[in-house]
């Protein structure tokens, strides 16, 4: 028994392929069903167009740190496809060197966001999961919840290109609506120097239960429990890939907003439904 505390409370390597653990993963897909899923009374679909091979996901980020629509598509995925189908993730530097933070994320899979990890990871026909907006999209203001908010990163698409794999656009609507981030504040952000300092643009303002008002990155709060909808897209293949594909700053940017596109019609579509159902159920209250 030491001894496995003395693994799970070691520091792994955020560059490592080996960290994850494919027993813990599958043992935690029931726990996330019962808790997180009942929670937020979640629904995922379309993990039957989940391609075999690798595959470079694309989701929107929501909640900042709690992100839970992440764990919902993973248990989502191991269920309809096994291990294989569930990501390895590109997360941020600052947040996964954080003790604590590093022991829970890497065994599930997590590697420090970069170019060269995301190659390895699909060169090795791994399947992996980004979120292209990171602080901005996951600290979007609430009035912004149903928008994809990508702030013209186009990283993932070059990824994919050099990699010659499809990209999997990954939706979820309602996931933002567990936290109120009544603004942004990236004029503060710049002031403060904090994209210098902690690789941030933002820094917010949040209303969450127990801390009220929060200016800056909120510590961990009890999530909102909204109900959440998640669509997988599907998979957008590119007639031309490799590092030309990914020089072209032109073809990048067709890509890009092919795939954007695509999400933003999906965001709309899940949080009209999502929102109409509420609706609904408040009226028959």
């Amino acid at each position: 028994m030491l001894g496995l505390l003395k693994r799970r409370l070691r520091r792994y390597d955020i560059d490592s392929l080996e960290n994850r653990d494919e027993g813990l993963i599958a043992a935690a897909v029931g726990f996330v069903e019962q808790t997180l899923g009942r929670y937020h009374r979640a629904e995922v679909r379309g993990v039957e167009r989940i391609p075999p091979g690798a595959a470079l996901y694309v989701g929107n980020h929501n909640s900042y740190t709690y992100t839970p629509d992440t764990y919902l598509f993973a248990a989502a995925a191991y269920r309809k496809h096994g291990i294989e189908a569930v990501p390895f993730g590109l997360a941020h530097e600052v947040i996964f060197s954080f003790p604590v933070v590093n022991q829970f994320l890497a065994p599930l899979g997590a590697v420090r966001a970069s170019h060269q990890n995301g190659e390895r990871l699909l060169g090795s026909g791994r399947k992996v999961l980004v979120y292209p907006g990171g602080d901005l999209d996951a600290l979007r203001p609430y009035r912004h919840r149903n928008r994809i908010v990508f702030g013209g990163r186009r990283g993932y698409v070059r990824l994919a290109l050099r990699a010659g794999v499809p990209i999997v656009p990954v939706v979820a609507a309602g996931a933002h609506a567990t936290l109120l981030v009544l603004d942004d504040l990236r004029p503060l952000a710049r002031a403060i120097g904090a994209e210098r300092y902690l690789r941030t643009k933002v820094w917010p303002l949040s209303l969450s239960f127990p801390w009220g008002l929060t200016l800056g990155p909120p510590p961990p709060w009890l999530p909102y429990p909204a109900r959440i909808l998640m669509e997988v897209l599907p998979p957008v293949r590119f007639e031309r890939t490799g590092p030309a594909a990914a020089a072209d700053e032109a073809w990048v940017a067709r890509c890009a907003d092919a795939v954007e596109r695509a999400m933003q019609a999906a965001l709309t579509r899940l949080a009209i439904e999502r929102d109409g159902a509420s609706r609904e159920r408040s009226r028959g209250s």
